[in-house]
């Protein structure tokens, strides 16, 4: 009780008073180890040395967060579509997860003002606002447990932000859909990707093209060979689309 108590009178005096007092009302309980949901933001274009000289950011809280929102989505959707198969599942998570659908979600939360960074990279933003989100419910899980961490997924974003008769109509698997147009059509497709990272740069690069018939008819970006190759069927499909 006079920890609580201790870490109440911390949240409301400390300079980043707005920001706890937001997460507070975010999240549906006070916050305790604060020191997370700061490092939760932060990231590693902005990272920080500690004490003890070592660099501080998200990434760490990111992939802790990604393991923990995979598992609740899974267990979230296996209950909710108690008829369907593994296949609709799996499609449905990949849905949920994706780095386009949580960076949607995070500003929608009013999580991306909040965030830290000094990247220029435009590829490396699309994803620095959902890695955020899956670095804050990393914190979570650590300040409090499993259960907290669901909750907040699946009361405070799922039923609230998200709607799944839209999603579950949604297909966005792009590639899928062009190599299906193409077989419809009988088109000749071919998709080729290359590793573009820049030397000495942690992130992953890729650059993917993709011919109809020979012909160049989309190039994607992306920080996977897969990402990539989605990123290039899109836009062929919207050549496809235009012509």
């Amino acid at each position: 009780m006079v920890r609580k108590l201790a870490q109440r009178i911390k949240l409301f005096s400390s300079p980043r008073k707005e920001f706890y007092l937001f997460l507070k009302e975010l999240l549906g309980f006070f916050p305790e180890n604060l020191k997370l949901y700061d490092i939760a933001f932060i990231h590693k274009s902005a990272s920080m040395v500690d004490s003890q000289g070592k660099y501080v950011n998200n990434e760490r809280l990111e992939y802790l967060g990604d393991a923990i929102l995979g598992a609740i989505i899974a267990e979230f959707l296996y209950n909710r579509f108690p008829q369907e198969d593994e296949g609709f599942l799996t499609k449905m998570r990949s849905k949920l997860v994706n780095r386009e659908f949580l960076t949607k979600l995070t500003y929608d939360l009013g999580l991306d003002i909040f965030i830290e960074s000094n990247t220029k990279n435009t590829l490396e933003n699309s994803h620095i606002y959902g890695d955020a989100l899956e670095a804050l419910i990393g914190a979570i899980y650590l300040d409090k447990d499993y259960m907290t961490a669901k909750y907040f997924v699946t009361k405070r974003i799922l039923s609230q932000y998200v709607d799944l008769y839209q999603i579950e109509q949604e297909d966005t698997n792009f590639k899928s859909k062009l190599i299906e147009w193409s077989q419809k059509y009988k088109k000749e497709l071919e998709f080729k990707t290359i590793d573009n990272t820049p030397d000495g740069s942690k992130q992953p690069l890729f650059n993917a093209s993709v011919t109809i018939d020979g012909v160049k008819s989309g190039t994607g970006k992306g920080t996977s060979k897969k990402e990539a190759q989605q990123n290039a069927a899109k836009e062929a499909l919207k050549q496809i689309d235009e012509e």
